[in-house]
């Protein structure tokens, strides 16, 4: 089983371009018929607040780009796209299409970026969740979930095998996104999968280094900072023999009551 990141530069709220070029990187990169393919958090507009502009409509471009490029090269794709919310407000989400065009899961970005003002554009979702990519209990997040460990800690205890983070991640904090998603892959036993963004939009600048890490949080393939695919078998025989071997998962307490001030 094979997991690939094709990281990109965004062409801001313009759709158009952005599907072209993902397209156009991920025919090059001959792909094989089954695997799981990762795309940036808001892969087709940029990480923007601006809801009204960059919103899923009823026709639900981007998505049937998303299920129609999953159906063309035969994998299983995994992307960011923009949906409306309750009361104004936009959804953060990531949707996962299956080889034949058909929806395998949808998730909402648990935690929006409140300092970047992304808690006021868009509404919360309500935790992890998990999809079957083959034998592979996979759950996908969002960019800021993983600066918050407790989210992913519900999707270990359910047997996710590969955590993705799908991101819009600056360059003034890439040290933190290589050293956060080793983190999260040796506390959890777990693969993980970190696609990025490079380039620039208003506000920010992006150097990629999307990542794969394996379960004991060595980099198995790292994109660096210019556009293109990456990809590595995920190894699972051999996570399963680690955690077996050193089950530290099965020493996780959910029975905690909240600090206490002394």
């Amino acid at each position: 089983m094979k997991v690939f990141c094709c990281q990109h530069d965004i062409a801001w709220e313009n759709p158009t371009p952005n599907h072209a070029r993902v397209r156009s990187l991920l025919q090059a990169a001959a792909i094989p018929p089954g695997s799981l393919v990762l795309l940036p958090e808001m892969f087709a507009c940029g990480f923007s607040l601006n809801v009204p502009a960059i919103a899923e409509g009823p026709e639900r471009t981007t998505e049937s780009f998303v299920a129609s490029l999953a159906r063309e090269l035969g994998i299983y794709l995994l992307a960011g796209v923009v949906h409306h919310g309750a009361q104004d407000r936009g959804r953060n989400v990531a949707v996962v299409y299956s080889p034949t065009g058909v929806e395998v899961a949808r998730y909402i970005k648990t935690q929006p970026f409140a300092p970047g003002g992304e808690a006021t554009a868009y509404e919360a979702g309500t935790g992890p969740i998990l999809f079957s990519w083959g034998d592979c209990r996979v759950a996908p997040f969002i960019c800021y979930d993983l600066r918050f460990p407790e989210i992913q800690r519900p999707a270990a205890r359910a047997g996710a095998r590969l955590m993705t983070f799908i991101a819009s991640w600056p360059t003034a904090r890439t040290a933190h996104w290589v050293k956060l998603l080793q983190a999260r892959a040796i506390e959890n036993q777990c693969w993980v999968a970190g696609v990025n963004r490079v380039g620039t939009d208003p506000q920010f600048h992006y150097s990629g280094r999307s990542l794969i890490v394996n379960h004991q949080g060595e980099i198995v393939a790292d994109a660096g900072e210019t556009e293109g695919v990456i990809g590595a078998e995920i190894d699972l025989a051999a996570m399963d023999a680690y955690r077996s071997d050193k089950p530290f998962l099965a020493d996780m307490r959910a029975d905690f009551v909240p600090a206490r001030t002394l």
